[in-house]
């Protein structure tokens, strides 16, 4: 942090200055950015700041009692969503089947027919198509949304993939699609993973590094192959010292599904037509970090304090933009693509008009960071120059991010 070049501390001095007065010193080494405008891409971190408090009294907060809560909030301002696009996988795998499988379980544990259809709403999932993986399916929406964008690979300068679904743990995914997408040797790429959220996050790193001037155009990736941890949850399922807790725990693992989806952002200044990224709030609710937990081999989920951990972060984040934000009135809101019961939830919490909440999952599933995308990709064509869209993303762990674009 000490350095040479705005925004950096210029000396010992001045670091031992910003451990004192963060606010202030922040303010002097960005050369007074923070008392006008923030400058492009810079995120206000209110942890340090919120409330005019600084990092001393930060420490013994919890002692006076203080509130150490609250939102990060960030602003864009030459950044444009120049196309997003998604790719359907092709095999169609109903509720039914599902149930036809568990019938043995589902009846011994004495649980009501159709139960993914009555709780979750979900009736299809997709999965895909013997010998297609989920990265050839990141690289085909990759390649769809340059392709409709007008952007040559030759110009792209950042790769972000956010998938949770992998085959190793080195190297990257970004890597293959990198490389299949015939992005220069100049191109960044790498992964970013943050549950379901990944791909809002994506998009908000990126446009920050746009804002700065560090890259011209980027591509954020996602694909998702919920069939292999789904096999396995069924094999487990089916058998007969499955009790209604196991059944329980791993019901929302039969709520995902296989998907792709891919953005392309670049600078707004240079195309008018395209779709302003304006900025929006993110928000922390890391006291749930055991609520949801997954691997290849299943997820583990905490149904219910998952609905009312994630339904309450939202409801807070949404609160606290308000004084800042006007998102009363958006004409789409764009969610998580969970369930019947979350979407309700968000809904009867914040007062949105259900008409300007499209929803996916009934026949796409949860499909982890590609549902957002993939639903912002469906709605598309219904959007018109003007609109205002929230895309509301959270993920297990918790966390969430609302982000702003105009289209």
């Amino acid at each position: 942090m000490v350095g040479d070049g705005p925004g950096y501390l210029q000396s010992t001095a001045e670091l031992r200055q910003f451990r004192a007065h963060p606010c202030e010193a922040a303010a002097d080494a960005a050369g007074g950015m923070c008392r006008n405008l923030p400058a492009p891409g810079i995120v206000k971190l209110l942890g340090l700041c919120l409330k005019g408090q600084s990092t001393a009294g930060a420490q013994d907060g919890h002692e006076q009692g203080l509130e150490l809560v609250g939102n990060a909030t960030f602003r864009h301002y030459n950044t444009a969503l120049l196309s997003v696009s998604s790719v359907e996988a092709p095999t169609i795998v109903s509720s039914k089947d599902f149930d036809h499988r568990l019938a043995l379980t589902l009846r011994r544990l004495k649980f009501p027919p159709k139960l993914l259809e009555r709780v979750a709403g979900i009736t299809h999932r997709r999965w895909w198509a013997p010998g297609t993986s989920f990265d050839d399916a990141a690289i085909e929406a990759g390649a769809k949304a340059l392709a409709e964008s007008g952007i040559e690979a030759a110009d792209v300068g950042l790769l972000i993939n956010t998938s949770v679904t992998r085959r190793n743990l080195e190297p990257s995914v970004a890597v293959k699609i990198h490389h299949a997408l015939g992005l220069p040797s100049s191109a960044i790429n790498f992964d970013l993973a943050n549950a379901c959220l990944g791909f809002v996050n994506g998009m908000t790193l990126a446009a920050s590094m746009i804002d700065s001037g560090q890259i011209k155009y980027a591509v954020i990736v996602n694909g998702e192959d919920a069939q292999a941890t789904q096999e396995a949850t069924l094999e487990r399922l089916q058998r007969p010292e499955t009790t209604r807790e196991d059944f329980n725990r791993e019901f929302a693992t039969l709520t995902l599904g296989s998907g792709a989806a891919a953005a392309v952002l670049g600078p707004a200044d240079q195309h008018p037509g395209a779709h302003r990224i304006v900025g929006g709030v993110m928000r922390a609710g890391t006291e749930h970090h055991e609520l949801c937990v997954g691997g290849i081999d299943g997820m583990a989920t905490d149904t219910k304090g998952l609905l009312d951990g994630g339904l309450q972060l939202v409801v807070d984040a949404w609160k606290e933009a308000q004084p800042e934000w006007d998102w009363a009135s958006m004409d789409r809101y764009v969610t998580h693509q969970v369930s019947n019961a979350y979407t309700q939830a968000i809904i009867d919490a914040i007062d949105l008009d259900p008409d300007k909440v499209p929803i996916t999952f009934p026949h796409w599933g949860n499909v982890g960071p590609a549902s957002l995308p993939m639903t912002l990709a469906a709605e598309a064509q219904t959007l018109v120059t003007g609109d205002r869209v929230l895309c509301m993303g959270v993920g297990s762990g918790l966390n969430t991010a609302m982000v702003e674009i105009v289209w």
